[in-house]
């Protein structure tokens, strides 16, 4: 794995420094709902202004906006940020993707973000597998450094990609495996176990395209309908009555899937095992999740959205070695996939 050069190796003193940063965060009636990147954000932050920066320009979308829209003004996110971490050398720049030239990496936008700074720090995992002109065209114009989350994202991930302890366990979950069937098909192979549950398990029953075996569930909570509050009960994955949904995996499947976690030295779990956001059909998501956080002799990895949100809402985070802020970046870097966000930068 490839780790570019680091913003550790940077002269900042004296210097504004252009940061991309990953503030694409959820919000609630017009606050942040969910301050975890943000957060994420701070140390490279606080390093650059504590090694003398002038100031700091602070690039970064939010949500996916087409063009400019009240509902994602950056307003919100700048006003946490300055929250957690006060300084008058921070200004935060309104959502990249108000520009058309984001998503088009047009080298006109990048000038525009890069007008003068002296140099750019990109920090943004999540956004490293778009080439955008935040993300891509700007490091050509500036001399580019990664950020520390960057760094560790990249670390950490790419120990899943070497010689791994054994047994490795990969866990997969959610809607669709055509969103993760790369990674299912580039690690799932070198795994000792690969456990799939969600939507995903209904489909891998009916066809699956892997060369490989996969643990499914033998039991879910079946619904009679896609409601909160629909009729519901546990059923063997072959009792399940006729136009019912499987929105959760059984408490059988629960047991044996923690079975199979407790003995793992490596874990890497992208994706729910039910509609966790449903308090009925959450049980198979935090069992994954405590079976996981409980095994402290494994490395483990957590990745998605959904996943590191019942972590947080469990309050387990802190039980695990790595909790990726990377969506679609982290599955793309474990497909073996460039990124171009950390191509650009050199070594």
């Amino acid at each position: 794995m490839r780790i570019p050069r680091s913003v550790r190796e940077a002269d900042v003193a004296g210097k504004i420094v252009l940061v991309r940063a990953d503030l694409n965060v959820p919000l609630e009636n017009g606050a942040v709902a969910d301050d975890t990147r943000i957060r994420a954000s701070l140390p490279t932050l606080r390093l650059v202004l504590d090694r003398g920066a002038t100031e700091i320009h602070v690039c970064s979308h939010l949500g996916r906006p087409k063009g400019v829209d009240e509902a994602f003004r950056i307003a919100p996110v700048a006003e946490r940020l300055h929250e957690l971490l006060p300084d008058d050398r921070i200004r935060v720049l309104e959502n990249t993707r108000f520009n058309p030239g984001e998503t088009t990496n047009d080298e006109g936008f990048a000038r525009e973000l890069a007008n003068g700074c002296d140099l750019y720090v990109d920090d943004a995992f999540g956004s490293a597998h778009r080439a955008h002109a935040s993300t891509e065209a700007v490091a050509r114009l500036l001399p580019a450094y990664a950020g520390l989350l960057l760094e560790e994202e990249l670390r950490n991930l790419g120990k899943l990609l070497g010689d791994v302890e054994r047994p490795f366990v990969l866990v997969s979950g959610g809607a669709k495996v055509d969103d993760k069937l790369g990674v299912l098909q580039h690690l799932g192979g070198k795994a000792d176990s690969v456990l799939i549950g969600g939507k995903m398990a209904e489909q891998l029953r009916v066809e699956n395209p892997l060369d490989f075996d996969v643990v499914l569930p033998t039991d879910v909570v079946g619904a009679a309908a896609f409601e909160a509050d629909a009729e519901a009960a546990v059923y063997s994955v072959d009792d399940l009555p006729e136009g019912w949904l499987g929105l959760d995996i059984g408490p059988e499947t629960r047991a044996a899937f923690a079975d199979i976690l407790s003995t793992a030295k490596t874990i890497f779990w992208n994706g729910p095992m039910g509609v966790f956001e449903w308090p009925r059909f959450a049980a198979g998501t935090r069992a994954v999740a405590e079976a996981v956080a409980g095994n402290r002799d494994a490395f483990t990895v957590v990745g998605g959205a959904d996943s590191v949100r019942a972590l947080n809402e469990l309050g387990l985070a802190d039980r695990i070695s790595w909790v990726s802020t990377g969506g679609g970046a982290s599955l793309e870097l474990l497909e073996g996939k460039e990124l171009p966000g950390v191509a650009v930068i050199p070594s």
